[in-house]
């Protein structure tokens, strides 16, 4: 069996050597287990030679393969994991090949076998493998082995590798010292648990609790900015996270050791003496740079104090600068999830695929109408929902709100094209939006509205294009969710209802480069701030597949010459 530098088990290459030259199986059996676990290494993207042949190993990345990016059907993807699994197990049973990895040396054995709860006894085994194949004794064991056979495992296996993980090994091993004879004495060291002792509300001063309410009763009312400008009311989710957010703030300050009993305003809690140890606290907690809930949160200190007036000039003067200071380390543009989504859907075939999804789920649909309506009705209801969303970037409030003749409407009457349009009261920034929809949008818009969103009124006079199962429209966390799983398991991409915006950035960015002004209109910011705040790291992205193409170009004109 070879050995592989990061693998101290037998691989799948050692699994297809020794299934090649097991001539007790047939030949079409030999030929169909190598030719998937060639081809599951292949989808794994990982070198034969750096898998583990147990099925354990790659039970959870096996569930997580999908069959449209690896450009296979999803019946010959099932037929590699299946053919994978049986050879794996045939090598357990007739060839002897550890189920559980690499084998015990006889001091680990010993030892392993001295363990008497079966939990404790199956924490510790993975890491006494460990130590065998590294020919460690179990003396040896210290803290810097525990760190390799967690680098290890983390790069060999699926398995979780974290704290909690480590924690539990750490118990199973020190329960152990003392009670078996020959047990190292070394104890290993167990990570914390974070206790979040809280302070319950109730227990703060009157007076903050009633000046937090005062606030927040505020932010229900329509109200002018410092500046004069309308300011409409919150929903009652924002409020609520006000609140949450000040009631952190307050429980901060008394875990740093500020009496309780001083907290006895808003302007208590927001002084500058306490608000800073609040905020290097958070700070703190983040590492080196401040997290977003701690910027937001040392603005929301300054717009509190200045509001309510329960700071004067110079207070909050000093909370505009650790605001200030904080400011700047503010991460611009989108989120590492984010761009590993742009990533994706910049990648040649895969936008294509949820461009193309709508007509897929009508034809199923069609197909279903007559045996099994609502489920039919599902389906065109999805297959619209993501055709508005891929021509139509909206956000998820406004695609659930969707109303038949007040923001679907066809303007030169019954045969001409849908636009779909939200009036500013009803957008969240009060920008007015309008989409004229094309005519295959609007057949198949059409197509459901009569024949299967019928079904899912069930008798009701409703006007709301997607119809929830009771009275009013489908609720945004179910349809939400239900888009994304569908999206994933037709094309393999996890995308979220609010990331069709980010793709629209994305898309139109590259076509059109620099043309932001265009993503503002299309995504109905207020300002081209915004806009650039949001999608200007995307450039680099464009800028390395530009100079690729340059490259690309210099290599083809140099194969020119030389042929």
């Amino acid at each position: 069996m070879s050995q592989d530098e990061t693998l101290i088990e037998t691989s799948f290459a050692d699994a297809i050597a020794m299934i090649t030259q097991a001539k007790e199986l047939p030949e079409q059996k030999r030929r169909h287990w190598t030719c998937s676990l060639r081809g599951i290494a292949k989808a794994l993207d990982r070198p034969e030679a750096t898998i583990p042949s147990r099925y354990s190993a790659i039970r959870t990345v096996l569930g997580q393969l999908h069959h449209v990016p690896l450009g296979l059907t999803a019946k010959t993807l099932a037929n590699h994991k299946a053919n994978t699994k049986a050879a794996l197990l045939w090598l357990t049973r007739e060839k002897d090949v550890p189920k559980h990895g690499a084998r015990l040396r006889p001091e680990w054995e010993r030892l392993r076998s001295a363990v008497r709860d079966s939990v404790a006894r199956s924490r510790l085994s993975p890491l006494m493998r460990y130590c065998s194949v590294k020919g460690i004794p179990p003396n040896g064991v210290n803290e810097q082995v525990v760190d390799g056979f967690t680098e290890y495992r983390a790069q060999s296996t699926a398995r979780p590798v974290n704290d909690a993980v480590r924690r539990l090994l750490a118990r199973a091993w020190n329960a152990n010292i003392g009670r078996i004879d020959w047990w190292p004495a070394l104890r290993l060291v167990e990570p914390p648990i974070r206790v979040r002792a809280t302070t319950p509300w109730t227990e703060f001063p009157a007076g903050l609790r009633d000046d937090v309410e005062r606030y927040l009763e505020r932010l229900k009312q329509k109200r002018r900015s410092r500046r004069g400008q309308r300011i409409r009311p919150l929903k009652p989710s924002t409020i609520q996270n006000r609140r949450n957010e000040l009631m952190i703030a307050a429980r901060m300050a008394v875990r740093l050791g500020v009496p309780i009993e001083t907290l006895t305003s808003l302007g208590a809690l927001l002084a500058p003496s306490v608000a800073q140890k609040i905020l290097d606290a958070f700070w703190e907690k983040n590492g080196e740079t401040p997290k977003t809930f701690t910027i937001d949160l040392a603005m929301r200190f300054l717009s509190i104090a200045r509001e309510t007036g329960c700071l004067d000039e110079a207070g909050c003067e000093e909370l505009q600068g650790m605001w200030e200071a904080m400011e700047g380390h503010r991460r611009r543009g989108l989120s590492d999830k984010n761009i590993d989504l742009i990533r994706k859907v910049l990648t040649d075939g895969v936008w294509d695929r949820v461009v193309n999804l709508p007509r897929k789920l009508m034809r199923e649909a069609r197909s279903k109408l007559d045996h099994a309506p609502n489920r039919a009705a599902v389906l065109g209801q999805m297959a619209v929902a993501i055709a508005i969303l891929t021509v139509a970037p909206i956000r998820l409030i406004n695609l659930t709100s969707i109303r038949l003749d007040h923001n679907l409407i066809k303007p030169g009457g019954p045969e001409s094209n849908y636009r779909l349009v939200f009036p500013d009261y009803d957008v969240k920034n009060r920008v007015r939006l309008d989409f004229p929809l094309n005519r295959e949008l609007t057949d198949l818009i059409d197509e459901y509205v009569h024949t299967m969103r019928p079904i899912l009124l069930r008798g009701r006079n409703e006007n709301w294009l997607f119809p929830g199962q009771a009275a009013g429209a489908k609720r945004k966390t179910g349809f939400s969710g239900q888009i994304t799983t569908r999206i994933l398991k037709e094309t393999g991409l996890r995308i979220t209802v609010h990331q069709f915006r980010h793709a629209a950035g994305a898309i139109i960015l590259k076509h059109r480069p620099g043309d932001y002004q265009l993503v503002r209109l299309i995504l109905g910011h207020v300002s081209i701030e915004t806009t650039l705040k949001s999608y200007v790291g995307l450039e680099s992205i464009q800028a390395s597949e530009v100079f690729g193409q340059i490259i690309q170009g210099r290599l083809e004109s140099e194969d020119e010459l030389v042929s």
